[in-house]
């Protein structure tokens, strides 16, 4: 995961759209292309040699399905690094929270609450991962659902610190 906190972002903002506040959420990936690359090579490299022994022995149908599984293992990964592309920004101004989902296909969702109004909570739920939701009048928005239970915590630290600013230091009612 990455949290990317930056203030007082944007190219040449307006005093009203001065961000106070602005973070990139992104799921971790482990391994990178590289790590990839050469996890790959090496898995092809077993397969191929053990699917070789069989070959000579006479079971040559073995050779196939170690090369099933390499093509398993290879979709298997693309799929994960194509849901890694998944990213949400929040970014707070004086009169606005936005937050805005980026999916996988490009395609994206935007939400804005009014930061006087908004309550940022984490729902603890036994047995299961935390979740960070911002609600205000009603509507309830869950974020960061790819975050760990550590990095929501930590998340909603500096986003709650954020918002009090925002109101000079004082908490929303509720």
């Amino acid at each position: 995961m990455v949290i990317d906190c930056l203030a007082m972002v944007q190219l040449a903002p307006s005093p009203q759209e001065q961000a106070q506040f602005s973070a990139t959420l992104t799921p971790h990936r482990s391994l990178g292309p590289r790590g990839f690359i050469v996890l790959m090579g090496f898995i092809s490299l077993i397969s191929f040699a053990a699917g070789f022994a069989f070959l000579i022995i006479g079971a040559w149908p073995v050779l196939g399905i170690f090369a099933a599984n390499v093509l398993l293992i290879y979709v298997a990964f693309r799929l994960n690094y194509r849901s890694g592309r998944l990213y949400e920004t929040v970014d707070l101004t004086e009169d606005k929270l936005k937050v805005l989902r980026v999916y996988p296909s490009g395609k994206s969702q935007s939400w804005n609450f009014n930061p006087y109004w908004v309550r940022l909570e984490i729902i603890d739920q036994p047995g299961k991962r935390k979740v960070l939701t911002l609600s205000s009048h009603g509507s309830r928005l869950a974020i960061g659902s790819f975050l760990t239970d550590d990095e929501i915590d930590e998340f909603a630290e500096v986003l709650g610190g954020a918002l009090q600013q925002s109101r000079g230091g004082r908490r929303t009612p509720g």
